[in-house]
């Protein structure tokens, strides 16, 4: 096993999920239809036709789920809140049953002793608000930070770790520019007009949760990834500024007070929408910063492509995962060291970090999954070599908890350290959640002997 030891005392170990892809009851209590609901039941848009409509039946099972956690040892518990469960138009009522689910939720987890960490948006918006015209419209904004107060009025004397926004550039990005993930769009100026108002909420989520509660501790989640150049020709290594740009800086460098890259606003020609105070806003001093990390990308120019105008390439040789990742922990270690040093941050999480493989169950009624154990384990080396250089990082949240709807993917990928078996719903803990065990039993022994 390679060498934790730097890990801090209090350091916190959890998993992660998202509302969408565990809980189904799609049409339950209330709840109305998000843009993946819309975007799932669209033929040709998720792979085998898969929904979210049941999915991990969580709604109906958290009892049993929480008590996977406890089987886990997690200390905490990262989840999303269905934006569509409670303001199900997107604005207007506030659907008490919907809120109610979280609120059970919450109190169960603590009775647990397991810490909720709590996402406020990770990618379901009501598809009602998708109607009035969605994210690159301002009103989305505005609207978010009304539901953002709600939730934390009714959540935030319990819950103290919050985050905005998880993954920002898959809703601007992949959802409005690639057309891969809701709603599927390929409009360059609605992406960015997108990615710029999903800042705006986010600014504005960050003023609500602390209105209602001064002592929450408040972060919003990117997912980032190196991008360096295929070869040492000018023409890749301008491509692969270019990707950074479109995949770290345009996402880091309004929140640290930086406003927008200049060279990405050129590149992609649409004037943001700026209106007074909103840079301010963006920029709002958080409490934490979370960290998604999956691969890194090496990149190529390609001057007939999309914007930013570069590829991802392939390199042989490499190991990768199910998802046709590869897998790259010094990545990790890499970006963790860039924000510390670039960014200056003040406390970082790994809210996610997993690998996809083709697990089956054996005769035993037992998943091994040796390749997700070795993915685990050299990433969190990679955490440890990180904190010996610095870096504040002050917990790694497995992705994820549960197999579960994996977005345009369907139910073929599993990510889980449990399996799920969806036509029976049996969860099974797999090799990689046992070995995930262990490795938290030890951190938590050795954290007591030195109390």
């Amino acid at each position: 096993m390679n060498d934790l030891s730097a890990l801090p005392a209090d350091f916190v170990w959890g998993a992660a999920t998202a509302a969408y892809q565990i809980e189904g009851a799609v049409d339950e209590d209330g709840r109305a239809p998000s843009i993946w609901d819309t975007f799932s039941h669209t033929p040709g848009k998720v792979d085998g036709g898969d929904t979210g409509d049941v999915a991990c039946d969580h709604y109906h099972r958290t009892a049993e789920d929480i008590g996977l956690m406890k089987t886990l040892g997690l200390d905490a518990y990262r989840f999303s809140v269905a934006w569509p469960r409670v303001i199900p138009q997107g604005s207007g009522e506030v659907n008490a049953a919907g809120l109610a689910f979280y609120d059970k939720l919450v109190d169960d987890l603590l009775e647990a002793g397991i810490t909720p960490n709590a996402t406020l948006y990770h990618w379901d918006l009501p598809q009602a608000q998708q109607d009035r015209g969605g994210w690159p419209e301002r009103d989305t904004a505005e609207r978010f930070g009304e539901y953002a107060a709600v939730v934390a009025q009714a959540l935030g004397d319990r819950v103290k770790n919050w985050a905005t926004l998880n993954e920002p550039l898959c809703s601007a990005w992949i959802g409005h520019l690639e057309g891969k993930m809701a709603p599927g769009w390929t409009d360059l100026t609605a992406a960015v007009r997108a990615s710029y108002h999903l800042h705006v909420g986010h600014g504005l989520a960050v003023q609500a949760l602390r209105a209602a509660h001064s002592d929450v501790q408040v972060g919003i989640v990117n997912n980032l990834s190196p991008c360096e150049p295929a070869t040492d020709r000018e023409a890749d290594v301008a491509a692969a500024r270019r990707a950074d740009g479109h995949t770290n800086r345009w996402w880091l460098d309004p929140i640290h007070g930086r406003g927008y890259p200049q060279d990405m606003v050129g590149l992609y020609g649409v004037e943001l929408p700026v209106k007074d105070g909103d840079l301010e806003s963006i920029a709002a001093p958080l409490d934490w910063l979370g960290l998604n990390y999956y691969f890194r990308n090496v990149i190529a120019d390609d001057p007939r492509g999309p914007a930013p105008y570069a590829k991802s390439v392939y390199l042989p040789g490499v190991r990768r995962t199910a998802m046709d990742w590869e897998v790259n922990a010094d990545g990790l270690e890499q970006l963790l060291v860039r924000l510390h040093e670039e960014y200056a941050v003040g406390k970082v999480f790994v809210t996610e970090n997993g690998s996809a493989y083709r697990d089956t169950v054996g005769p035993d009624g037992q998943v091994d999954d040796p390749e997700r154990v070795q993915y685990l384990e050299e990433h969190l080396a990679a955490c440890a070599r990180a904190v010996r250089r610095g870096v504040p990082l002050a917990g790694y949240y497995a992705w994820s908890l549960l197999d579960n709807f994996e977005w345009a993917y369907g139910y073929d990928k599993r990510f889980g350290l449990v399996h799920v078996d969806y036509a029976t719903q049996k969860r099974t803990v797999k090799g990689s959640g046992r070995r995930y065990a262990e490795i938290i039993a030890a951190h938590h022994r050795k954290a007591r002997r030195a109390a």
